[in-house]
This record gives C-alpha cells, sequence and structure tokens, in this order.
C-alpha cells in the first residue's frame, strides 16, 4: 500500500469518527429534557402489572362494545388512555433484599433513587424494618424505629418543594399507606401509620422539615390515624392528639366526604386535606353500586390539580389507584380490572386538565406505571372477544375447554393466593354487604366452575398455590411497564431499574 493511499484512509478514518461523535452529540442532545418540566404529575397503579393493563383493556373494550354496539372489531382492540402517552419502558422492580418486591422499597426507589428493603419507606440503604430477632420496629401503628437505623433520604415531593413548586399526593388507600407515604415521610417501617401521619402536620414534633410549610394536598383515606378516640371511636391513635385540628390550625381546609370535596373552591383553596374513609377507600365498584359518599380518583385529581396548579413555579402530584394490589391481593379480578380503568379515567383527567391550563403539555411530564407484579396470569387459548372474566371458550371451536380432568377454567387465574376456611370472616366480603365469597376450592381435586358465574362481582379466580384465606396472594417479581408523555417524556424508554426513574423525572424537571 502507497503513502498516498494510507492517507486517504486515514483522513477517511478521522472523518468517519468526526461523524460518529457529531451523531452521537445529536443523539445526546435529542434525549436530553434537562428542566423541561415544570409540573410533574406522577400515576402509580399499585400492583399493575402487564397482565392486568391487558385484561383491563380488554374489559374496557367490553363495556364500550355494550354501550356502544359495532363501536369496536372486538373488546381486544380498546385503548387505554395510560398506552396512548407516546413514551414507554419497562422496569426492574426488584428491593435490596427481595427478588419480589414489597410496595415501600419500590415507591421509595422512583422516589428518591436509592434501593432499599422491603418494607422501608425514603430511608438510605442500610435502614432495617426489624431488629436483630426479626421483629418489626412497630408497636400498634406507631413507630419504635431507633434514631441510628438510617438516615432519610430526599424525595422528588421534597425536592419540588425545595424549588419553590406546590406538591401533593391522592391516593385511594390511606394517605399514610406505602405509596404515597414515600412522598412526603421518612420511616424503617411502613406499618407505623400514625407516626407517618404526625410527619405530615406542620407544627407536630415528628413532622418532617423537608416539607417546608407543608404538603399543599393530600387526599385519600386514613381517618384512623389523624383523628383521636374522643372523636372517632375507630382510631388507632394512642396519644389522644387530633392531627387534623392542627392542621387546620396551620391554614388547611378539610373534607371527609365526596359532597364536601365537590363543594370546594379550588381559586380559594391554599392547602387541601381530604380524608374519607376510616382506612382504606372503597374499591371503585362498591362506591358506585353502594352510592357512598367517597369521591372517586377523578375527582380527587381534578381537586388537586385545582389547587397545585396556580402556583406558577410549577407543581409535584402523586395520583395512586391503591386498591387495584388490594384486590389481586384477594385474587378478586373484577374489582382489579374495575379500579385499574378507574385509575385510567383519572390520567384522562388529568391530561384534560392539563392540556386546557398548558396546550400540549409544554410544561408538564406525565409518567404512568406500577411498583410491582402481581401472581395473576392470562391462561389458555380463548377466542377472540372471549369475556375476559369468562371460562375459556376455545379459539378453534369456540367450546368450553376442559382441564385433564375434565372441568373448565377461567382466562384470568393466580399462581397463588388464598381461600375461603372454616372461619366465618374468610368467606364472606366484608365491603359488600358480608355477601359470600365464590371461590372454587384449592383441594386434591378442582371444583367444577360449569355452573359458577366467574363475572360475579365477589367471584375469586382458582388459585395453584393456597396460601391461606383471602388477601393472601404476593406480589409478582416481574418487570412492569411505564408510560410517559408531556414535557421531558422522550428521556423514558427502553429497560431500567427503578431507582433509575426517580434520575429521569429529576432530570426532566429540573430538580
Amino acid at each position: 500500500m502507497n503513502t498516498t493511499t494510507m492517507n486517504r484512509i486515514t483522513r477517511n478514518t478521522r472523518l468517519a469518527a468526526a461523524l460518529v461523535c457529531a451523531a452521537a452529540g445529536t443523539l445526546a442532545g435529542s434525549a436530553h429534557a434537562a428542566g423541561e418540566a415544570r409540573n410533574v404529575i406522577f400515576f402509580l397503579g399499585d400492583g399493575m402489572g402487564p397482565v392486568t393493563v391487558t385484561a383491563a383493556r380488554i374489559y374496557k373494550g367490553e363495556k364500550q362494545l355494550a354501550a356502544q354496539p359495532g363501536s369496536l372489531v372486538s373488546p381486544e382492540r380498546a385503548n387505554l388512555v395510560m398506552q396512548s402517552l407516546p413514551y414507554a419502558a419497562r422496569v426492574k422492580t426488584f428491593s435490596l433484599d427481595g427478588q419480589t418486591t414489597d410496595s415501600a422499597p419500590s415507591m421509595a426507589a422512583y422516589m428518591t433513587g436509592v434501593k432499599m428493603r422491603n418494607e422501608v419507606i425514603s430511608m438510605s440503604s442500610d435502614t432495617t424494618a426489624v431488629d436483630g430477632t426479626g421483629k418489626q420496629y412497630i408497636n400498634g401503628e406507631d413507630t419504635t424505629c431507633p434514631p441510628t437505623n438510617g438516615k432519610a433520604v430526599d424525595t422528588l415531593l421534597e425536592l419540588a418543594k425545595a424549588k419553590g413548586r406546590s406538591v401533593g399526593a391522592v391516593s385511594t388507600t390511606r394517605v399514610g399507606h406505602a405509596t404515597p407515604a414515600t412522598t412526603y415521610s421518612h420511616i424503617c417501617n411502613r406499618n407505623g401509620y400514625n407516626t407517618i401521619a404526625e410527619q405530615s402536620v406542620p407544627g407536630h414534633a415528628n413532622y418532617n422539615p423537608k416539607l417546608l410549610d407543608g404538603v399543599d394536598v393530600l387526599l385519600g383515606g386514613g381517618q384512623r390515624n389523624y383523628l383521636p378516640v374522643a372523636t372517632n371511636p375507630g382510631s388507632k391513635r394512642t396519644d389522644g392528639v387530633d392531627l387534623v385540628a392542627a392542621m387546620k390550625a396551620k391554614g388547611y381546609t378539610y373534607v371527609d366526604t365526596g359532597t364536601k370535596l365537590k363543594a370546594i373552591d379550588t381559586a380559594a383553596t391554599g392547602k387541601l386535606l381530604g380524608l374519607f374513609s376510616q382506612s382504606e377507600m372503597a374499591y371503585e365498584l362498591d362506591r358506585v353500586k353502594q352510592s357512598l359518599d367517597q369521591p372517586s380518583l377523578s375527582e380527587m385529581t381534578e381537586k388537586a390539580l385545582g389547587v397545585l396548579s396556580k402556583n406558577d413555579k410549577g407543581f409535584f402530584l402523586m395520583v395512586e389507584g391503591g386498591r387495584i394490589d388490594h384486590a389481586l391481593h384477594g385474587t378478586n379480578a373484577k374489582r382489579a380490572l374495575e379500579d385499574t380503568l378507574a385509575f385510567d379515567t383519572a390520567i384522562q383527567t388529568a391530561l384534560d386538565f392539563m392540556n386546557k391550563k398548558d396546550p400540549g403539555l409544554k410544561n408538564t411530564l406525565v409518567v404512568v406505571t406500577a411498583d410491582h407484579d402481581h401472581a395473576i396470569a392470562f391462561n389458555g387459548y380463548p377466542k377472540i372477544g372471549n369475556p375476559i372474566l369468562g371460562k375459556v371458550n376455545g379459539y378453534a371451536d369456540g367450546k368450553l375447554a376442559k382441564a385433564a380432568d375434565g372441568n373448565p377454567y377461567t382466562t384470568l387465574v393466580f399462581g397463588n393466593g388464598g381461600r375461603p376456611n372454616a372461619t366465618g370472616s374468610s368467606q364472606v366480603n366484608a365491603e359488600d354487604g358480608n355477601k359470600p365469597w365464590i371461590a372454587p376450592a384449592r383441594a386434591a381435586s378442582r371444583d367444577d366452575q360449569t355452573a359458577m358465574d366467574t363475572t360475579d362481582d365477589n367471584f375469586l379466580q382458582e388459585v395453584g398455590i393456597n396460601l391461606g384465606s383471602p388477601g393472601a396472594e404476593t406480589h409478582g417479581g416481574g418487570d412492569v411497564m411505564l408510560f410517559a408523555g408531556g414535557a421531558g417524556s422522550k428521556i423514558f424508554k427502553g429497560t431500567m431499574e427503578n431507582i433509575k426513574v426517580f434520575n429521569k423525572v429529576k432530570e426532566a424537571a429540573g430538580l
């Protein structure tokens, strides 16, 4: 090879390298999202794994076709609002000590960017939820966490507050439940509900000072951790302190029914506390069928946005569909799907509200994800249009599919869970007028489900491994979906650990 040829090759190599670097810079620039989003709305469907999302989409399609025959070719072709967001990713959910995570460290990973142990809320990685003997650091619903047991780590809500932005948390669980608590609280064991409540009350000895003048909006259940026995016989408080009165003294408007929340004038409200039930709020199915005076997740979301969006500096709002998880623990797929659709409706409410305030979401980031999966499975080879809560009818012949024992089976099943047993309380649904559960037994032989109404409100899907009474089903360790749209959303793609979601939200919001 002569010198001229070698020089030409060298020049071409340098040019190629320069083009690669330039392209890399362009790609990096196109993914850059620093500070685009003054407003962040973080939606968390608790336990809403891929099977739950898929089943909810089909269930929505069934409802749509029932209301508008012919509007879809089949229910499978329905669309969820969350799946209309333009960017998507998959998230690994394992915790520091669990292949399958608990809600506390998985949501805390999103909020803090720190891997922690199961049952720990927004603390450093060295924090433990139990002592050396395995005893939990709680007494009743009060914490017994030693002050030397780990350190608090900053949350997205606290970082937003430090920037002068308004902040809020909304949930269908109690406001001190794991998911909402990770945004504003720091505790070694998630079950210290009284202490978590105290951390939200400005002026209390246990108040979280990083909240400055307080969380601006806090909506959900949990009266028993805020109100004393004197005014609330169902209280879990042991000190007689009225935390609601303390918050009202600090300028909070307090509401405890859906009717009262509807009456709130957000333009005239600076701080809002709403506690609508003793513990968790009702499932959406029961809220509607029993005409309970509790707000929907959409109504709470809209009121929260009405208060928070008045701040020109921006806001951070976390919205949780928390009871999706509880229905899945109970292997009650119908309530899980109803709550998933209510969650999806809340997303639409937020998008509609913010598109009026911020057209095109130029300053607003919307993230939708789950903290973990569940042991639910999509089963068999059902034909197109087969009811998602029904028994499997095969795609080839349309006939009822049978297992090896000759009995039919449902599309949705669970790898594990509980069954009603000899105790009376395990046999009925206390949230639905003590109506009996309809639950195929998990025994040496399977129950024949041919005559069972598997679409009944209180039908419990079949389980592979019996872990006890209803509610015993475990989380699943699979990756979950994430959807994003609006300002800074283009950086949410690929597969990532849950702690990386924190970094991306922080970057997009300029925190």
